[in-house]
C-alpha cells in the first residue's frame, strides 16, 4: 500500500487558508441546523398537541442518529478523503430541511431529526480533523491553537446560533415552522458548494482495504479512569440536551415567556458559555478543569431549578450560563484525559467510545425526563433530572480526579 500526502491545492480548488474558513462555515451551519427546531417545539406542541414526553422522543432520535453515524461513517474520511464525506454530510442536512418543510407531522419530524443526527455524526470528527490539516497546510509554522479554537466555536457556537437565528426568524414569520428551515437550508446549500472547492488533505490510499465500523477501544489498565471520563461526557451532554429539548416548554409553561427569540437566546447563551469555557481554560490541567466544571454544573442546575419555582427568567438564564460553562469544561477535560490515556495509534478508538458515551448522554437522560413528566409533572421531573445529572457529573469528575492523582 502506498500513501501520497496532499500538500498542495488541486486544480479547481481554493487555497488552504480559504478552505479553512469555508470548512469552518460549513461545520458551523450544519451544527446550527441541528438545533434550529429548539424554539419551534412549542409550536409543534400547540399545533399537534404534543406532550413534553413526545418532544423528548423527537430529540432522542436525533442523538441516536448521531451515535449510529459516528460508528458507521465517522471515520471513513481516512479512507475516502475529507471532502467526500463532508459534502454528502451537508447534503443530508439539506434533505432533512426538505423533510421538515414538506412533512411537518410527527413521522416527518422524527425522520428529519434522524437525518440531522446522521449528518452531524459524519461531519463532527471529519470537519475537526480537516480544519487542523488545512490550518497546518496554510500556516505550517503556526501551532494548533487557532484550529482548535475555530473547531470549538463552530461546534458548540454553531449549536448555540441555531436556536437564536431560528427564534428570531420564527418571531417575524407568518409561518414560523417554515421560514427558519428555508433560510438555513439555503445556507447549507452554499456550504456544500463551498466545501466542493476546498482542497483535499487526507492521504490518498492505493489500497483501501475492507470496510469496518469504527472500533471502540478502552485502554487496558486504565479502565476505571476511562469510564469515569466517559461518564463526564455523558453528564455534560445531558446538560446541553436539556437546553435543546424541553427548555421551550419550561419557559412557556412555567415562566410565561413564549417568545421564540427568548428561547433561542437562552440556548445560545448556554452553548456560548460552554464554548467560551473550553477556549479559555482548555490549557489547565484536567484535574482542575474537572473540579471547576462539576462545581459549575451543580451550581448552575441548582439555580435553574430554583428559578423555575420562583418563575425567574433572570435566574433561569444565569443557571443556563453557569451550567453550560461547567458542561463545556467537563467535556473538554474528559477529552484531554482520554487522549492522554491512549497512544497515538489507539486515540481514535478511545475517543470514539468517549463521544458515543456523550451522545448517549444527550439522549437517554432527556428521554427519561420526558417519561418522568407523565408521573411527576414537568417540575418534579426536572428536579429528578437535575439530581441524577449532578450526581453523575460530580461523582464521575471526583472519581477521575482521584485516579489522576
Amino acid at each position: 500500500m502506498t500513501i501520497e500526502v496532499l500538500t498542495r491545492p488541486e486544480r479547481g480548488t481554493v487555497p488552504h487558508g480559504t478552505g479553512f474558513w469555508l470548512t469552518a462555515y460549513a461545520f458551523a451551519v450544519t451544527m446550527a441546523f441541528s438545533a434550529v427546531p429548539t424554539p419551534l417545539y412549542v409550536d409543534y406542541q400547540h399545533r399537534d398537541h404534543f406532550s413534553a414526553a413526545t418532544v423528548t422522543v423527537v430529540f432522542a432520535v436525533y442523538a441516536l442518529g448521531v451515535v449510529a453515524s459516528l460508528l458507521l461513517v465517522g471515520h471513513v474520511s481516512d479512507r475516502f478523503g475529507r471532502r467526500r464525506v463532508l459534502v454528502p454530510a451537508v447534503l443530508v442536512s439539506v434533505l432533512a430541511g426538505f423533510v421538515f418543510l414538506d412533512w411537518p407531522t410527527l413521522p416527518g419530524l422524527l425522520l428529519a431529526r434522524v437525518l440531522q443526527g446522521l449528518s452531524v455524526g459524519a461531519i463532527t470528527a471529519t470537519a475537526t480533523v480537516h480544519l487542523a490539516e488545512l490550518h497546518r497546510a496554510a500556516r505550517p509554522e503556526a501551532g494548533r491553537r487557532r484550529a482548535e479554537i475555530v473547531a470549538v466555536a463552530a461546534n458548540l457556537g454553531g449549536i448555540g446560533l441555531g436556536p437564536l437565528v431560528s427564534g428570531l426568524l420564527a418571531d417575524v414569520a407568518a409561518d414560523p415552522l417554515r421560514l427558519p428551515y428555508l433560510v438555513v437550508s439555503v445556507l447549507l446549500v452554499l456550504a456544500a458548494i463551498g466545501l466542493s472547492l476546498v482542497p483535499e488533505t487526507a492521504p490518498v490510499l492505493d489500497d483501501l482495504g475492507p470496510y469496518r465500523p469504527q472500533r471502540v477501544r478502552v485502554p487496558v489498565g486504565e479502565r476505571g479512569l476511562y469510564y469515569a471520563a466517559a461518564l463526564t461526557a455523558f453528564s455534560a451532554l445531558a446538560v446541553f440536551g436539556l437546553f435543546t429539548s424541553v427548555t421551550p416548554t419550561l419557559l412557556t409553561d412555567m415562566l410565561d415567556a413564549p417568545s421564540h427569540t427568548l428561547t433561542g437566546a437562552v440556548a445560545f447563551a448556554t452553548f456560548a458559555a460552554g464554548a467560551t469555557g473550553q477556549v479559555l481554560l482548555a490549557r489547565r490541567p484536567p484535574r482542575r478543569t474537572l473540579t471547576a466544571g462539576s462545581a459549575a454544573v451543580a451550581m448552575g442546575l441548582a439555580v435553574l431549578v430554583a428559578s423555575v419555582y420562583a418563575s425567574s427568567l433572570a435566574g433561569f438564564l444565569l443557571g443556563g450560563v453557569v451550567a453550560g460553562a461547567g458542561a463545556g469544561l467537563l467535556f473538554a477535560a474528559g477529552v484531554a484525559v482520554v487522549s492522554g490515556l491512549a497512544g497515538a495509534t489507539g486515540r481514535a478508538e478511545a475517543l470514539a467510545g468517549f463521544f458515543i458515551a456523550g451522545y448517549v448522554g444527550l439522549a437517554v437522560p432527556v428521554l427519561g425526563l420526558g417519561l418522568a413528566t407523565r408521573v411527576f409533572g414537568l417540575t418534579g421531573a426536572l428536579v429528578a433530572f437535575v439530581v441524577v445529572v449532578v450526581a453523575l457529573g460530580v461523582g464521575s469528575a471526583l472519581a477521575a480526579v482521584r485516579r489522576l492523582r
